[in-house]
């Protein structure tokens, strides 16, 4: 995966055998993905690279994430449960996403006809990270660490999976991942979980 911010707008995320060819998903995205970008940077959000993708953070929040894919480009809110969409545009990820997280784009022309609506949306974000505001936490669900949260915020995929898993299997990651003690050692384990995490495994199975 990319650890350079520019090198996902002009090659990929470093993901998949598409990385760096014109066949990459970003490629065909590009000016909408520019556009985001540049939207993101106005409303005074930091620019940094996480799991491979774009991230912009307010202070120590995470706030969005960008991804593409062959279909659409999305723009994903990091706790979403506390965002109030007036206008409608939130969807869900997927059918295990508990609630509608990503304003999705299939044409890059979209993101300049929504401007106001999107820096509207950063701005109630960064005021709920200002603010130090969290949604509070499922209490049916193990405590998952901070970390594994946000990279199931940054990666459908992933999330989905993770969602599917049997409880028992969720705890197991859970557990091996509240053992480490620095988000460096939580953040590559998560890495290295996840071919196991979408095969359906446990932490502890082979």
């Amino acid at each position: 995966m990319i650890t350079e911010i520019e090198d996902y707008f002009t090659k990929g995320c470093g993901r998949c055998d598409r990385f760096a060819t014109p066949d990459c998903s970003t490629r065909q995205w590009s000016q909408g993905l520019d556009d985001l970008r540049q939207i993101c940077l106005d409303a005074g959000l930091v620019e940094t690279v996480k799991w491979g993708h774009p991230c912009y953070m307010h202070g120590d929040r995470n706030v969005v994430i960008f991804g593409a894919f062959r279909g659409d480009f999305r723009l994903t809110f990091f706790n979403a449960a506390l965002m109030q969409d007036p206008c409608g545009v939130l969807e869900r990820q997927g059918q295990n996403t508990r609630y509608p997280d990503m304003i999705r784009f299939v044409d890059s022309a979209q993101v300049a006809r929504m401007k106001a609506v999107i820096l509207s949306y950063l701005k109630e974000a960064i005021d709920y990270a200002e603010a130090g505001i969290k949604p509070p936490k499922d209490e049916s669900e193990v405590n998952l660490p901070d970390e594994l949260v946000d990279a199931l915020d940054a990666d459908p995929e992933l999330a989905e999976a993770f969602r599917s898993l049997t409880p028992g299997r969720r705890k197991s990651y859970a557990i091996n991942l509240n053992s480490a003690k620095n988000p460096e050692t939580r953040t590559s384990r998560i890495v290295k979980f996840r071919p196991k995490i979408l095969a359906g495994k446990g932490a502890l199975e082979r």
